[in-house]
């Protein structure tokens, strides 16, 4: 029996067309607090990305991929980049600039901005963040680092960030993270917050960094919309979020 279901945003509950969440997967969100199944956010967004859930109140919030974990009430678990690889990160930024934006609990600043900063902004309309001198960060906790870098720059990246893992769900950008922190952990973190068995769990979601959550989780479900790897390591794909993708892959699994 299921007891307990983790959802990416973007791309999963918020349609990249729309940037809103279908109102008939409110409904079904509606129909599994109902039906007394604990529903999770899991995503790469902080706690200022979450006005797209218009005030609709989980059960839980894994935040920054996983990095800052909480509910209404407390925080369960965060996780914040080791200051001597932000150091690194902020001298390899002088030899190599590229737009680095920094994740604080509230909020996001980057170093600088140009078009594939706004290019994703156009996506998650929660990337219009300013801009300007990041020197500050050695003395802050940051939670992740939105890095705009290719597949062959994120390696070099990581080399001067050991301390450090990347997550990637569009080329034009990585999330660096601290070790430790993951979706994967953060649904750990809530499992034995809220007493249940990992056997009880399902995921829903499209992106590389929702990867480690569907092959943790009972039961993983890849959107319609989702990258090939997801798809292939998924237990059912549904439609995609334009598509009553979360509503079709809830009634399959008879959970609504």
């Amino acid at each position: 029996m299921i007891k307990a279901i983790f959802f990416d945003i973007d791309g999963t509950l918020v349609s990249f067309n729309t940037h809103h969440i279908p109102s008939s997967t409110f409904d079904a969100l509606k129909k599994l607090k109902e039906n007394d199944i604990k529903i999770f956010i899991a995503t790469g967004r902080g706690k200022d990305g979450l006005f797209v859930l218009n005030d609709f109140e989980f059960d839980g919030y894994i935040t920054l991929n996983g990095q800052y974990c909480y509910t209404k009430d407390k925080i369960i678990y965060e996780n914040t980049i080791d200051k001597n690889d932000l150091k690194h990160l902020l001298e390899h930024l002088e030899e190599h600039p590229f737009p680095c934006g920094f994740t604080e609990e509230n909020t996001k600043y980057f170093n600088m901005r140009d078009e594939r900063v706004d290019e994703i902004h156009k996506i998650t309309h929660n990337d219009n963040h300013p801009a300007g001198d990041c020197s500050q960060v050695i003395h802050h906790k940051v939670y992740q680092c939105m890095c705009f870098v290719n597949e062959d720059e994120e390696k070099e990246l990581l080399k001067v960030m050991p301390h450090c893992i990347a997550a990637r769900w569009h080329p034009l950008f990585c999330d660096i993270s601290p070790i430790g922190g993951t979706k994967q952990n953060g649904i750990d973190q809530f499992l034995k917050y809220y007493h249940i068995d990992l056997s009880q769990t399902m995921a829903f979601g499209d992106g590389g960094n929702d990867k480690q959550m569907l092959e943790h989780v009972a039961i993983s479900v890849a959107m319609g919309n989702a990258n090939k790897e997801l798809k292939q390591i998924a237990d059912y794909i549904t439609d995609d979020v334009d598509n009553d993708g979360i509503v079709k892959a809830l009634k399959h699994y008879h959970l609504i």
